[in-house]
């Protein structure tokens, strides 16, 4: 029988799947195999012992022990994550071989027993384009084509973006049936910030996908609440495979309670929704398997629960954000940039900020410990700012420091805060002395960022959404890529950018050119130098700005501060005059924090 013969037989039924492989393997090992794919080269016959072992406890739905088969996470090359990954699908098929062969004669039991290529997540860093991760993507899957697979399994997913171009060219390339298993938490949410209906309209929108599903992240009483509330698609196979429950840290190793009869029985609830397949996730075994086996009953057809809940319609806030409504009347705004202290001393900074409330300032700005150096985190500066001064706030986020966990976080905690504006940016890499003790995260990248504030905002925030920009590099040697990433950001809801500071008659026109292809809002870069060391140090020792040899040669280290600063005011007025028929507004990057510097240059009218 062909794989969509027994797909389409599927979704009139209930089939048992297999539980754990990672965690339960690696405590068979002793919690030695931390990565358990390695072993379909090294120890085939204790892999398919655990296959087996899931087959005796009544599974009749295997994965293939390749859900790491990947060159991040094996950190290896590609050939050897593609041999990897055959290897575990030979693997699971061999088991699968050997039980018909020894039930051949039983019709009833060898009704149906599917082995599934699992693929999961590719982790990304930034150096990584989309382009490279779907080709690996592609890459695994020919490794599993190359041994005959028929199904495919792409699971613990947050979203479809890198997915959906790979299954559609594996339905063009095969006949394989596709199943697509996405993570939830405990409110129905994505790592991404995507409720769960979303991720099932998405995946159910596509012919190409066979069954839609949710596995690991939460245990089965919350999945159950999840999947009670969602409108499941009768024309597609529906899997739930969640974990045991929620793991305990203990010297070192992370383990799970032996839940198996509560297990049992609230998969039981779960196959009441008419889910079709149903098995287990981390701190599952084969025991838990048994039980799911003994409390569901598997000759009855899934039925579907209909619900008649009344679509939500995500309907377009009405624009409230003061900033942005201001740069839509046309007028120039002004955002001041302020660094926080390396230390927790206060004093000077909230001096600097309360003299802004006499300037024609629209916001300040906090960048979020640049260079990779650590200060005052940006959104508690900005919280502290924002309250005690009343000025509103524009903190940097950046994706170096924190994962998606504590991102959405702080997202949150500024929300509830009063805070509606960010500027997010990927952020300076950690400084290489430092390289080894400290790590980047970068769980996002600015785009993917404004992707998950876009998700929050449409889901948590809608009644007065966050207003968000993000960074232009005017000086980067090839604008139309910068143009390009602009308006992938447009597209991830950025409302306007902030430049680089701008120093010359060259960099205003690059803004010109960006202002008649991009359509957007920019706040053009100033910085007021204040001394010769000052320009020097800014050219040579700070990335992205270009400061030219005329600029430096306008100070003279015999300069009195009160000329250098007069100096840098100078030029600063100059560049805003170029810049005032394409500008948006300005944006000060004030050394050393002087505050008044850019009240000086607000001082200056147009004409």
């Amino acid at each position: 029988m062909k794989m969509k013969d027994w797909v389409k037989g599927l979704k009139e039924h209930r089939l048992l799947g297999d539980g754990a492989f990672g965690t339960y393997y690696s405590g068979l090992q002793g919690g030695a195999a931390k990565i358990p794919e390695w072993d379909n080269l090294r120890r085939p016959d204790q892999v398919e012992q655990v296959h087996r072992a899931y087959i005796k406890a009544g599974a009749r739905f295997l994965r293939a022990n390749t859900f790491a088969a990947n060159t991040r996470r094996l950190e290896c090359g590609r050939r050897e994550a593609g041999q990897v990954a055959a290897a575990g699908y030979r693997i699971a098929r061999s088991a699968a071989e050997t039980y018909r062969r020894e039930h051949a004669q039983d019709t009833a039991e060898n009704s149906m027993l599917l082995t599934a290529a699992d693929i999961g997540p590719i982790p990304m860093d930034i150096h990584q384009t989309a382009e490279q991760v779907i080709e690996e993507y592609r890459y695994i899957c020919d490794a599993f084509l190359s041994e005959g697979a028929d199904l495919f399994l792409f699971e613990t997913f947050a979203d479809m973006k890198y997915i959906e171009p790979v299954i559609l060219w594996l339905k063009e390339k095969s006949d394989a049936a596709v199943f697509v298993s996405f993570c939830v938490n405990g409110y129905g949410y994505s790592k991404y910030g995507i409720p769960a209906s979303r991720l099932l309209e998405d995946a159910a929108r596509m012919e190409e996908i066979d069954g839609i599903g949710f596995n690991c992240g939460i245990g089965p009483g919350h999945l159950w609440q999840v999947m009670s509330k969602l409108q499941l698609p009768e024309d597609k196979i529906i899997t739930a495979f969640p974990n045991s429950g929620y793991p305990a840290l203990s010297s070192g190793r992370t383990d799970f309670k032996d839940t198996r009869q509560y297990f049992g029985q609230r998969m039981n609830d779960i196959a009441e929704l008419g889910v079709n397949l149903l098995g287990g996730c981390c701190g599952t075994n084969p025991s838990y398997i048994e039980a799911v086996g003994k409390t569901v009953d598997f000759r009855q057809t899934a039925i579907r629960q209909i619900t008649e809940a009344p679509p939500v319609i995500l309907e377009k806030a009405a624009v409230v954000n003061p900033l942005l409504q201001k740069m839509q009347r046309g007028e120039k705004v002004t955002a001041v940039e302020l660094d926080p202290p390396y230390d927790a001393n206060t004093n000077r900074i909230m001096e600097y900020a309360n003299s802004l409330k006499t300037a024609p300032v629209d916001m300040i700005t906090f960048a979020d410990s640049p260079m990779g150096r650590g200060r005052v985190d940006s959104i508690l500066m900005g919280t502290k700012v924002l309250h005690e001064t009343g000025l509103p706030v524009m903190p940097h986020i950046a994706c170096r420091d924190k994962n998606t966990i504590a991102l959405r976080a702080g997202l949150l905690g500024a929300y509830v805060n009063g805070i509606r504006n960010f500027l997010v940016v990927t952020g300076d890499p950690v400084a290489g002395g430092d390289r080894g003790d400290i790590t980047g995260v970068f769980d996002f990248n600015s785009i993917t960022l404004m992707q998950f504030l876009k998700e929050m905002n449409q889901e948590h925030f809608r009644e007065e959404p966050i207003c968000y920009g993000g960074a232009l590099n005017q000086g980067r040697k090839n604008l139309d890529a910068e143009i390009r990433r602009m308006e992938k950001k447009i597209e991830a809801g950025a409302s306007y950018f902030l430049t680089q500071p701008i120093f010359s008659i060259e960099e205003t026109e690059r803004i010109r050119k960006i202002k008649k292809e991009v359509d957007t809002r920019i706040l053009c870069g100033i910085m007021p130098l204040v001394s010769y060391r000052n320009a020097c140090f800014i050219r040579n020792e700070v990335t992205g700005i270009q400061v030219p040899e005329q600029v430096i040669q306008a100070f003279d280290p015999g300069m009195s501060k009160e000329q250098g600063e007069e100096t840098g005011v100078r030029i600063a007025r100059q560049m805003m005059e170029e810049l005032k028929d394409v500008a948006d507004g300005y944006y000060f990057m004030l050394p050393f924090n002087r505050a008044y510097l850019a009240a000086r240059c607000l001082h200056w009218r147009e004409k």
